[in-house]
């Protein structure tokens, strides 16, 4: 059966990692996919981390940046850009415009805290 989840803006919530965050869809029952919508602000960069065990990938919706993943060179985004990061796969991303970055974050298999790695700790 079918379904729709509608965008609560008002679920926004601040990590550690230093960007703000609102889960889409990050269900149990649905193991295979997570989606949240991820928002950087001008200057900052989320702190080096990579995720075990799964891939994502980034859709930027608004803003630019500067992407780095698995020890490559940085990489500049706008809107539009695909970012895939492999499963282990140190990374962080960079806002470089005046206004707030904004990404979806595409988790196979569904994003779980227990399997984020801070890696500047």
């Amino acid at each position: 059966m079918g379904s729709v989840k509608h965008f609560r803006p008002q679920t926004e919530f601040y990590t550690d990692e230093h960007c703000h965050i609102v889960e889409l869809h990050n269900t149990a029952g649905d193991a295979g996919c997570s989606i949240a919508r991820a928002r950087v602000e001008p200057g900052v960069a989320t702190r080096l981390h990579c995720v075990r065990d799964t891939a994502e990938r980034y859709v930027i919706l608004e803003g630019a940046g500067r992407v780095e993943v698995d020890g490559q060179d940085p990489v500049t985004v706008g809107p539009m850009d695909v970012v895939n990061i492999p499963a282990g796969a140190p990374q962080r991303i960079t806002n470089t415009g005046a206004r707030d970055l904004v990404f979806l974050c595409i988790c196979t298999p569904r994003f779980k805290l227990r399997n984020y790695l801070d890696l500047e700790s």
